[in-house]
Parts: C-alpha cells; structure tokens; sequence
C-alpha cells in the first residue's frame, strides 16, 4: 500500500512561510514547528516547509527559473479569497477567470512559490467542502 503522507516546500524561512500558508488554508502551524521544518497537518497529508541554504526562488512563468509545482485552492467565492491571500502577502500574476465566472488565478506566494485559486464549474459546495462533477 502507498499512501502520500507529506508535500515538503523548500524555503529560506519555514516559519513565514508556513504562516502564510496558514492563513490561506485556515488551519494552525502544527506544534513544534521551527526554523528548519514546519507543517500544518491537511487532513492525512502535512504540508511541510524545510529551510534551505541558498534558496533560488521560481520566476513563473519563465522557463530559466521553472515553478518546479504548484498547489490549486478549489474555492467558492474567488473574489472574496482573492482579497484574503492579497492581503496575506500573495501577489496576482495571470487571471484566466471566464466570463461565466469559472477558471482560475495564479498567485505568487510570498517567496515566489505560484499557486491557483480555481473556480471549477459543476463542483457543489456544502459543509463538509466542494463535491466534484462525476467524471463518465
């Protein structure tokens, strides 16, 4: 059995990182974080942030300084999570929303890192999150 147990971001500052992230995602930086590694615990998957010498930052969407990954947030209303992660400290760097409202915007985290805010249609929100369309 394989089970994706940790997504682990490189990063010069593992905690500003991880507060950013945190923010974004609404849950708290799990206890024991530090300098060198930090999480915040996704249900049964750790987004994880490990600090490195030397860190070169991606340059999205320049080939020269490839974005190596990218995480896509499924959110309900984009207008009002797009003020959220801009006041986080997220800059705004490509919208591909549609005129019907549905797509996506891609935003840089605070160190480069890209990431989407995506608004897919046929996807029903509820309390426990988004149900997906079944796919045939």
């Amino acid at each position: 059995m394989l089970r994706l147990t940790d997504f682990i971001i490189d990063c010069p500052d593992t905690m500003k990182l991880a507060a950013f992230y945190s923010g974004v995602v609404g849950l708290p930086t799990k206890e024991g974080s530090n300098e060198s590694w930090a999480g915040i615990q996704l249900g049964e998957i750790e987004l994880a942030f490990i600090q490195v010498e030397d860190y070169r930052a991606p340059q999205w969407p320049d080939s020269e300084h490839p974005k190596q990954f990218h995480l896509d947030f499924e959110v309900d209303e984009i207008e009002a999570e797009q003020r959220r992660v801009l006041t986080l400290g997220a800059t705004l760097q490509r919208d591909c929303i549609g005129p019907d409202g549905y797509g996506f915007r891609v935003y840089a985290d605070p160190i480069g890192h890209p990431f989407c805010l995506c608004r897919n249609k046929g996807v029903t929100w509820t309390d426990q999150g988004p149900i997906w369309p079944s796919r045939h």
